[in-house]
């Protein structure tokens, strides 16, 4: 996945990811429990060695559990800490892992990260706009004042090229990041998580390295080579694996209890980086006039990340526990034998995951069904245009107003930092008036309720306001006030996978998120290809056009969101603790019996 589309999509996938390690973690729990009552009469959770589900932070060679930096007291509870499971309490302090050693490095990563979005679209534009001219053996508009370059290259034709750059862009990365993403999860267990750092890094450094290069030497160096950078950054996973990865790096490091103080860092550094990089980028261009010093200084920052990996931070997980993941897997194979083998995995691909979506037997009714499918449509509408929107936006007011990186730069920081205040403080405070302090602790699962569909609703109007007002906007300020409008529908996203989650009883939460990520992983894909296309088929005519589709888009979701009943809940009915017999669909307006 490129840069230009991470932005908005690693905010959505960093979610998913938090809501599906906490829902798996509670399901394996519960599962395992159950497991060693029935066994031996004794509340003891079991673990199993052999087991996906469970962390693997189990001691083998002594059998024992190594509790992630969690103690127990004298008094019974937890003391939990946030500086590396206890099988690593016997190391120097400096060879001890803890998010502590990840987090400033990290946050390095994430300001290069977001500081060369804007930068990197408008030099491919430049690009393209060189060789448009060099094609037709007119005057290039290189060298010149920046005057020069701005008016010679604002033209529908650039525009339209510059926009089918980008998909294909977009194709590579995605579709690359899309098959090679699980396999990079699953050899962060076998080898460590700082490789898998290292390996998403050197990514991402390649493709700057190819962006400059092409940059540097445009009159030798065709700007197609740029899209061999994004394919090299889809290979390696990209931004959003790195994001998984550090998270998993932060699962390793913690107690379960303190465990979503250390994501929240995690997202701290995200946003930040987000938010603060592309203003520093524009302030440093529009300071020394050099567009290719942001891309050495993020490449620097790359260099300086690796570097701390390699040498500074100590690994998460240690040897004994890479080779049981190593051992556990050559079992594996072992037994699926040929079907082990990647193609045969990849003809066997189907779209089961899915079927959580439409569940049938005990406990299902057609209200069920209906809201399982409309939030699962609407959470991908709402993700699939923040995919596909970004990289057309800043295409867009470069065409439109003549915004270079310092203005586009600008627009982008405001926009995330709305986003940014819409989900940190307005989402929570929100949400604390409404339930009050103890509101979320004591609700049950019993399906969305009306507070998480005025939120889904609103949320979603904001967003079609905002791209409506994309459509309307003349000028640069009703432009980015739009832009700061759409992005306060940024609550939409956490509050659609809570609801989807508040729908299934704890042990299908895990499957339903898979299916979640399955539509998104589509979404990836297809969303940045509609919407470049529709711009590059209708710049030189009605440009706005996009914007108008983006905002019928929401249209539809929004018309979803009001066919959704609240207190709708698939009840779990195969649990060997509920009566025979005892079957039914809660609904809002009565119970359902089969």
């Amino acid at each position: 996945m490129d840069s230009n589309d991470g932005v908005f999509a690693a905010e959505a996938d960093v979610d998913q990811q938090l809501r599906e390690r906490s829902q798996r973690k509670g399901k394996s729990e519960g599962r395992h429990s159950h497991e060693w009552s029935s066994k031996s009469g004794q509340s003891l959770p079991a673990l199993d060695s052999d087991n996906e589900e469970l962390p693997l932070l189990l001691d083998r060679s002594s059998g024992s559990s190594s509790h992630r930096g969690s103690t127990r007291g004298s008094d019974g509870s937890d003391s939990a800490e946030l500086s590396g499971p206890t099988e690593f309490h016997g190391l120097p302090w400096w060879k001890r892992p803890s998010i502590f050693w990840l987090l400033p490095p990290f946050l390095l990563f994430t300001l290069a990260f977001g500081g060369i979005v804007v930068p990197k679209l408008n030099l491919i534009s430049d690009l393209i706009c060189h060789d448009y001219y060099t094609d037709r053996t007119l005057d290039s508009p290189f060298p010149g004042p920046d005057g020069d370059v701005k008016d010679k290259c604002q033209n529908d034709d650039v525009s339209a090229q510059v926009s089918l750059f980008i998909l294909y862009g977009n194709l590579c990365s995605g579709i690359l990041s899309a098959i090679t993403s699980p396999k990079l999860g699953a050899l962060s267990d076998r080898y460590g998580r700082k490789k898998l750092l290292v390996l998403t890094t050197v990514g991402m450094l390649t493709g700057e390295v190819l962006t400059i290069i092409a940059a540097k030497y445009r009159e030798t160096v065709d700007v197609n080579w740029i899209l061999v950078g994004y394919a090299m950054d889809g290979l390696c996973g990209s931004f959003i694996v790195g994001m998984a990865v550090a998270h998993s790096y932060a699962t390793d490091c913690t107690s379960p209890q303190q465990r979503n103080v250390a994501f929240g860092y995690f997202h701290a550094c995200l946003f930040t980086g987000i938010a603060v990089g592309p203003i520093l980028s524009g302030k440093i261009i529009q300071v020394t006039g050099n567009v290719l010093l942001v891309f050495y200084i993020a490449l620097g920052c790359h260099v300086v990340f690796i570097s701390f990996l390699l040498i500074a931070i100590p690994e998460s997980l240690s040897k004994a526990r890479q080779e049981a993941a190593r051992e556990k897997h050559r079992r594996e194979r072992e037994r699926l034998g040929p079907a082990s083998d990647w193609i045969n995995q990849l003809r066997s691909f189907n779209l089961s995951e899915l079927k959580i979506l439409y569940p049938t037997g005990p406990g299902t009714n057609n209200a069920l069904r209906w809201n399982l499918i409309l939030l699962a449509a609407t959470d991908t509408i709402v993700f699939g245009v923040a995919m596909g929107a970004m990289g057309v936006i800043v295409i867009y007011v470069r065409r439109q107003f003549g915004w270079l990186d310092w203005e586009s730069s600008k627009f982008v920081s405001i926009v995330n930092s709305c986003r940014v205040f819409a989900l940190l403080v307005a989402l929570p405070l929100i949400t604390r008036l409404v339930r009050g302090k103890n509101g979320i602790k004591e609700q049950r699962a019993s399906g969305s309720d009306r507070f998480d569909l005025t939120v889904i609703r609103i949320s979603i109007l904001f967003d079609m306001l905002g791209y409506l007002g994309y459509s309307l906007a003349r000028d640069g300020s009703l432009f980015t006030a739009s832009g700061a409008m759409a992005a306060l529908g940024g609550i939409g996203s956490p509050a659609l996978g809570s609801a989807l989650t508040k729908h299934v009883p704890p042990d299908r939460v895990g499957q339903l998120l898979g299916a979640t990520g399955l539509l998104h992983a589509f979404a990836r894909v297809i969303g940045p290809t509609i919407f470049n296309g529709i711009y590059y088929k209708t710049v030189s005519s009605f440009r706005q056009t996009v914007f108008v589709c983006l905002t019928a888009a929401f249209g539809v979701a929004f018309l979803c969101s009001w066919l959704i009943r609240p207190h709708v809940y698939l009840e779990d009915f195969e649990s060997e603790d509920s009566p025979p017999g005892h079957e039914r669909a809660s609904e809002e307006d009565g119970t359902h019996t089969h």
